[in-house]
C-alpha cells in the first residue's frame, strides 16, 4: 500500500535537480510556470461544485484545496524570489501548508479568487523570470526547515514541477470515485 500511496502523492515523481541547468531547461521551466494558469483553468472549468470536493487520494486535499494551495504557495514563492533578488542569501519564512489548506479560505471557499491570484502572480512572475541575468539565477536563499541554500535557477525548476505535480493531482481527482 505505501508504494501505491506514494504513486498517488507523486504522480509525476519527485523533483530531481538536473546536474546541469542550461538555458533550454530554464526556458521550458519558465514556460511551464507561465502557462500554469491557463492549464489549470482548462482542467477545472467544467467541474460541478461536488466535483471540486473530490480528492486525488485517500486523506488527500480536494480540488478546491489544491487550487487554493497553489495560490498560497505561488504567492510565497514569488516573495522568496524577490527576497533573493534584493537581499544577500536571505533566510525565507516557511509556512505550514497543511494548516493553510485546512483554513476556511482554502478548504471550502470557491476557487475564483485563487484563480485571479494565480493569474496575476504568474503574469508578473513569468515576466520577472524572463528578465533574470545569469548572475540573478545564481542568487540564493536559505530554507530554514532543511537548511538548504537554494539557487533561484533550481527554484524555477521546483516550481515548474510544483505546477505540473498539482495539475496531475487535479486530473487524478477528477477521475477518482
Amino acid at each position: 500500500m505505501p508504494l501505491e500511496i506514494d504513486k498517488l502523492r507523486y504522480p509525476i515523481g519527485k523533483f530531481i535537480k538536473p546536474t546541469h541547468i542550461d538555458a533550454d531547461t530554464l526556458a521550458v521551466w519558465i514556460d511551464s510556470i507561465k502557462k500554469f494558469p491557463e492549464r489549470l483553468k482548462n482542467e477545472i472549468s467544467r467541474l460541478t461544485p461536488a466535483e471540486f470536493q473530490k480528492s486525488y487520494r485517500p486523506d488527500g486535499w480536494t480540488i478546491t484545496q489544491l487550487v487554493n494551495h497553489c495560490a498560497d504557495s505561488h504567492i510565497n514563492s514569488f516573495v522568496r524570489f524577490k527576497l533573493a533578488l534584493t537581499e544577500d542569501n536571505p533566510t525565507i519564512k516557511p509556512y505550514m501548508e497543511d494548516r493553510w489548506a485546512a483554513l476556511a479560505d482554502s478548504k471550502a471557499f470557491p476557487v475564483a479568487s485563487a484563480l485571479k491570484i494565480i493569474e496575476g502572480i504568474h503574469e508578473r512572475w513569468g515576466h520577472l523570470l524572463e528578465s533574470l541575468s545569469d548572475a540573478d539565477l545564481e542568487r540564493t536563499y536559505i530554507h530554514p526547515e532543511s537548511g538548504d541554500q537554494l539557487e533561484l535557477k533550481t527554484t524555477i525548476g521546483i516550481y515548474a514541477w510544483h505546477c505540473n505535480h498539482h495539475l496531475a493531482h487535479i486530473i487524478n481527482a477528477k477521475t477518482s470515485k
